[in-house]
């Protein structure tokens, strides 16, 4: 079983290439940064605050391409990922070249994680129909893997239309950088994975058991094989009886999640999750 990190960076906290390096050092798998581009100032939409993340990680995050851009320098064997990148607010034709960039001075190393976004206003504010929301990134995903893999590339959707157009450089991984879907196991997430992506992001990783098999489900419906699909628990709060758990539900991949601060104070939470990695190690091969 493969174990991953992920942390809640902002400007006061380690920086993104120092922690890359000490993930990489330590025996992780892999790093992956969440997004919020700003926090609205509205009491009717405040932040969903889980264990290991501040009020201040969505007022002061920093931004995960930029992040992860650094740490593609210092490391040479982990991947580097969002977790999760809110896709529907950002320009399609723009986020293709920046994730195909990453993946191309990574070596192909980069992973796509995104999600749909619960914060209506944060939302709003890049001009994004809520109700839309769902619609809008699958178009744009759609559309980013057209420029990924298409010399002459393009795209004809309903929100997003992309004429025949350049765009190099593409990313190593074909035909598209792999790309994970976050969120809970409501049918719009799971039918989403089953659509355009390869695989799910279940967010502390509940429920699995059940929901599984409706996501296989899903995907045969879609004409996929659904061992194709990666499930990952993500932002766990790690421990051996849920690797176990996992291990025992064929996951072979879990993303913890640890608290952002200090230099010194996020290496030692990190060493105290070296534990984890022996026992990982004794749950399979992926």
């Amino acid at each position: 079983m493969r174990l991953g990190i992920t942390a809640f960076l902002t400007d006061r906290d380690m920086a993104p290439a120092a922690l890359a390096g000490v993930v990489e050092e330590l025996g992780f798998d892999s790093l992956y940064l969440p997004e919020h581009t700003h926090l609205p100032v509205r009491a009717d939409v405040p932040p969903a605050l889980v264990e290991g993340v501040r009020l201040e990680d969505y007022q002061r995050g920093l931004c995960p391409l930029v992040s992860l851009s650094t740490a593609v320098a210092t490391t040479r064997r982990i991947r580097l990922g969002t977790g999760i990148l809110l896709a529907a607010q950002h320009d399609p034709i723009l986020l293709a070249k920046q994730v195909a960039t990453l993946d191309h001075l990574s070596g192909g190393r980069f992973t796509l994680g995104i999600g749909f976004g619960w914060n209506r206003a944060e939302a709003e504010d890049h001009g994004v129909d809520f109700s839309r929301r769902h619609a809008l990134v699958r178009e744009h995903i759609l559309c980013m893997q057209a420029l990924w893999s298409e010399a002459q590339a393009e795209f004809h959707g309903e929100l997003i239309d992309l004429p025949p157009s350049w765009a190099w450089p593409k990313p190593v991984q074909q035909p598209r950088v792999r790309t994970l879907i976050g969120g809970g196991a409501g049918d719009a997430v799971l039918s989403a994975v089953a659509d355009y992506a390869d695989g799910w992001l279940p967010i502390g990783g509940r429920g699995l058991a059940e929901a599984i098999p409706r996501l296989h489900h899903l995907a045969e419906a879609a004409g996929r094989d659904p061992d194709q699909l990666s499930v990952i628990p993500f932002g766990t709060i790690g421990s051996e009886a849920k690797l176990v758990h996992y291990a025992g539900l064929g996951v072979d991949e879990v993303i913890l999640r640890v608290r952002s601060g200090p230099s010194d104070a996020m290496r030692r939470e990190l060493e105290s999750l070296i534990p984890l990695l022996a026992i990982s190690a004794t749950l399979g091969s992926p």
